[in-house]
């Protein structure tokens, strides 16, 4: 009986260990599947996350861009528009001219506000409140009411700080954006200010 025994445990032994070893199997198998399945998981995470700061930083970049142009179309109708005044040369066109690039200044600007960091939303507001007072010193000048200090050559020389305004806002969007800094453009000339 010892060697019926002997047999009958190694047949339990051994039907057990097939069992067990199919267990552990699909254990081992569900437990390498379910690391590879978060693997794939976190790459698909990571790789969204990369699309959405290269989908976020272009959004940036072109309301940047956008409102730039328009800052420097808008600052330089306003700068003929002075001259014209200056010239006592006002026709309905000149004053559309200057209306439709405030009109399309504040479109612009309406856009990159949405997209904006708040260091570049400071500066654009500060340059939009530059330019607003600016425009209207020389809407005041045009219709015979000047300001106490809005001469031509005192509203004149506002497009000289306007255009340092413009730098440091320039800057801000550079850094955001991650633009590597380069020599600042050149300081605006008396020249630049004196003719359009």
């Amino acid at each position: 009986m010892g060697s019926a025994l002997i047999g009958l445990a190694a047949a339990v032994v051994g039907v057990t260990g097939t069992l067990v070893a199919s267990v552990l199997s699909q254990r081992l198998t569900a437990r390498v599947q379910a690391e590879q399945f978060t693997r794939q998981q976190q790459v698909a995470e990571t790789q969204w996350l990369r699309e959405q700061r290269v989908v976020e930083l272009t959004r940036r970049r072109e309301g940047y861009t956008n409102a730039n142009a328009a800052i420097r179309r808008y600052r330089t109708h306003l700068l003929n528009f002075l001259w014209i005044v200056h010239k006592d040369a006002v026709t309905a066109e000149a004053r559309e001219t200057v209306e439709e690039a405030r009109r399309d200044h504040h479109s612009v600007l309406a856009e990159a506000q949405m997209v904006a960091s708040g260091a570049v939303l400071a500066e654009l507001n500060d340059m939009t409140k530059s330019l607003s007072e600016t425009y209207r010193r020389i809407m005041c000048l045009e219709e015979g009411d000047p300001d106490p200090d809005g001469s031509f050559d005192e509203i004149r020389g506002d497009f000289a700080r306007i255009w340092e305004q413009w730098e440091k806002m320039l800057g801000a969007m550079r850094a955001d954006l991650g633009v590597e800094d380069r020599p600042a453009a050149p300081a605006m000339s008396a020249a630049a200010t004196s003719a359009p």
